[in-house]
């Protein structure tokens, strides 16, 4: 067991996930790093001194089995990052069932599954702190975003219900909303190239997303941030 307090990552193998990582690694936290490429979460574990978690959210026996390699290591993750996430795009009348099912599967279902798994424990040690990564599509809506946007809309929904619950607890969370993030989703994308997407320059970076995680993740146990929006200036 370390003397550092230990925190979950999911999404760690790339882009905000990876950069949240690295971030509380640097705070002092035992970072467990989760998602499904083995290799590439070994590599950021050896980095950051910390444990590789490789295991798929949108399981729920994964997500259960996750908590209990953290259990075995000696440690309770007292902070939970919910940052796994995919983006597809696609007009609604081209938003099939596979790519509807995708979005909701990972980025809400997945952010149930892990928070169900991880937050009994918090509860019964009366503190820990949930952080959700949202995005603006939800509570913004945008051409394209049918599938993505209904995942993150639900999240925020989710997050919302999460918020009530905990009262009086002393678990807390957060729900971070960033705008869009220069991350390898956009690759495929060209977003340059499109007149209705961002231009990657103006886009926020992973580490910013990072740097507010890591502010919320180091407060006191008695300050709560529910919502931080994030924007690029």
């Amino acid at each position: 067991m370390s003397d550092r307090p230990a925190a979950l990552v999911t999404g760690a193998t790339g882009g905000i996930g990876e950069a949240v990582a690295r971030r509380l690694a640097a705070d002092g936290f035992v970072v467990y790093a989760g998602g499904r490429s083995r290799g590439r979460l070994e590599r950021l574990a050896a980095e950051v001194k910390g444990v590789a978690l490789p295991f798929d959210v949108t399981v729920e026996a994964e997500a259960a089995g996750a908590r209990a390699v953290v259990e075995a290591g000696g440690d309770r993750a007292g902070v939970l990052v919910n940052a796994a996430g995919v983006f597809d795009l696609a007009p609604v009348v081209e938003t099939g069932r596979e790519v509807l099912r995708r979005n909701l599967d990972v980025n809400l279902a997945g952010a149930i599954n892990v928070t169900r798994a991880f937050l009994p424990d918090m509860l019964a040690a009366g503190s820990g702190l949930v952080i959700n990564v949202g995005s603006v599509a939800g509570r913004r809506a945008f051409p394209d975003n049918a599938a993505y946007s209904a995942s993150k809309y639900g999240l925020r929904g989710f997050h919302g219900v999460l918020l009530e619950e905990l009262r009086g607890t002393g678990v807390r969370a957060c729900l971070l909303e960033p705008g869009a993030v220069d991350t390898a989703i956009w690759d495929p994308l060209d977003p340059d190239s499109a007149p209705h997407l961002p231009d990657r320059a103006r886009m926020l970076r992973p580490a910013d997303v990072a740097r507010a995680a890591g502010f919320v993740a180091g407060l006191p146990d008695t300050v709560a941030v529910p919502l931080l929006r994030i924007e690029r200036a």
